[in-house]
């Protein structure tokens, strides 16, 4: 892309003394375009400032010095108009001159408004987009085949702006998303509920994403397979563009076919195996729900506790340094730790009747503390020795069970074993076991990412079980049939290999 080089005095009427004079008259020339009157005069002038809000007095010198510092920057032109009639001079002099912006006022003045809106705008993820690009994308395959060239142009058009509508909400969105995790509320009930509406917004958003990508990504490859540039070039006869330059308006429009529909196999499909745009949106709004989810554990937390332990010891420290008398630190001391006297009061001597009742303690004979009273509360209990269990016959209950789960595994596999590439619908019917493991198989692989033929490769977690993928071309359905129901997906070309000796072998279309 070449660098962006913008005319040094494009944007000069935004500041300045006069700048909310120089933008109104602006405004104006845009709300007479938006009425097909590309032409105004001096005094169409000053009632268009009336209708886009200014309405301070203006005299005919300050308008025409305005418009003319427009006129030195290149953003309005002024021409005489000869078809009029004047019954006057002062009404030729304020009639003759007309003015219009030029391409670059005009680009100006879109700018202008563009970044107000793009302040005003509120980001969004929002799925029916990348609905509405399936469908669209749907809608180009069935032109191509048998539809019109003006029906490929409008909905070649129609695509664009979705994909604009995308790539622009997800960058403001994105943007938002990020000072969203920068900022510190004021008020935390309103902040917290802000970060959990955002939490479940983006958990909705990336429910059936990939799905949605994927069908994208198919639809773009059969767009392909018709020929990229046989639709553009159909489009630009079904645009039929008018010639009002001596230049061809042609090769600029398809190039800039080619650039949007780069950016649209950028997001879904890139040519050169790398990942796709739409999986690292997929990664930011993942990273985006933790560290909201952790921003809301601290605040939570902060709720639950009015102060940290770092500051109830501080405040206990100064405590000390306030205590006047040693006794009474010894007491502060014993309230804060629980370092009161020895809990052995309720013991009694091995053989009480030799001790009176009537005896100090101080003359009466020790008794033997256990330790465990003051770590743990209790004194030890002696009691008989418990029956250790013999589990001989769970431990052999447990070993014939897994032996039977492992040969039911591997018959499983050695099931689904495909001897080749087939379709999905080969398998036809299977028992409902076998069916989770197939379609725990092939989560895995469309879990991966896509190689350069669109192949998907994935094994299982003890590298046993390998599957690859490739997604059908005719776009047909695949009908499983199991106990419980039935399954429908994409007609996949299957090819399950499982490690050591193979006992079932399956030929393209046949049954196991």
């Amino acid at each position: 892309m070449d660098p962006i080089r913008v005319p040094p005095e494009m944007f000069r009427f935004t500041s300045g003394d006069r700048a909310g004079l120089y933008v109104s008259i602006l405004h104006a020339f845009g709300e007479a375009n938006e009425r097909l009157e590309t032409a105004l005069g001096l005094d169409d002038v000053r009632a268009r400032l009336r209708t886009v809000g200014w309405l301070e007095a203006i005299e005919d010198e300050e308008l025409t010095d305005a418009l003319g510092k427009l006129r030195d920057w290149n953003l309005v032109d002024v021409v005489q108009n000869h078809s009029e009639n004047y019954r006057t001079a002062g009404e030729y002099e304020r009639r003759n001159l007309q003015y219009s912006l030029t391409r670059q006022g005009e680009a100006a003045f879109a700018g202008v408004v563009h970044a107000m809106n793009v302040l005003a705008a509120t980001g969004a993820l929002q799925t029916a987009v990348l609905d509405a690009i399936a469908d669209r994308l749907g809608d180009l395959v069935r032109e191509l085949e048998r539809g019109t060239n003006r029906r490929i142009f409008t909905t070649l058009i129609e695509l664009e702006a979705h994909l604009e509508a995308l790539r622009g909400n997800t960058k403001q969105f994105n943007g938002e998303l990020q000072r969203l995790l920068r900022a510190d509320g004021a008020n935390l009930t309103t902040f917290h509920e802000v970060k959990a509406s955002t939490v479940a917004y983006l958990q909705e958003f990336l429910t059936n994403l990939e799905h949605r990508a994927h069908t994208i990504a198919v639809r773009i490859q059969q767009v392909e397979d018709h020929g990229v540039g046989l639709m553009q070039v159909r489009a630009l006869t079904g645009a039929d563009l008018p010639q009002l330059t001596a230049t061809d308006p042609g090769p600029p429009w398809l190039e800039h076919r080619r650039a949007k529909w780069e950016g649209l196999r950028t997001w879904f499909l890139p040519v050169d195996g790398s990942q796709p745009r739409v999986e690292q949106l997929h990664i930011v709004a993942r990273k985006a729900i933790i560290a909201l989810l952790q921003v809301l554990d601290r605040i939570t937390e902060s709720r639950r506790r009015a102060s940290s332990a770092v500051a109830d010891f501080r405040e206990l420290a100064r405590w000390f340094t306030v205590v006047p008398a040693q006794d009474d630190l010894h007491r502060l001391w014993s309230t804060v730790f629980g370092l009161s006297s020895a809990r052995h009061a309720h013991l009694a001597h091995p053989d009480p009747e030799l001790i009176s009742s009537t005896s100090p303690w101080a003359d009466a004979p020790p008794v033997e503390v256990s330790p465990l009273l003051r770590t743990s509360g209790r004194t030890e209990r002696f009691s008989r020795t418990g029956k250790v269990r013999d589990v001989a016959a769970v431990r052999a209950a447990r070993a014939e069970q897994a032996r039977a789960e492992r040969a039911e595994l591997e018959a499983a596999w050695d099931m689904l074993d495909t001897g080749g590439a087939i379709r999905l619908s080969s398998f036809g019917a299977l028992d409902h076991s076998v069916f989770e493991r197939l379609l725990d198989l092939l989560g895995r692989a469309l879990g991966a990412a896509p190689g350069r033929g669109g192949d998907r490769r994935s094994t299982t977690s003890d590298g046993r079980i390998e599957i690859r993928l490739h997604p059908p071309r005719d776009g047909s359905t695949a009908t499983l049939t199991t106990p419980r129901g039935q399954f429908h997906g994409p007609d996949y070309e299957v090819e399950i290999r499982t490690a050591g000796q193979r006992l079932v072998r399956r030929s393209a279309g046949g049954r196991p």
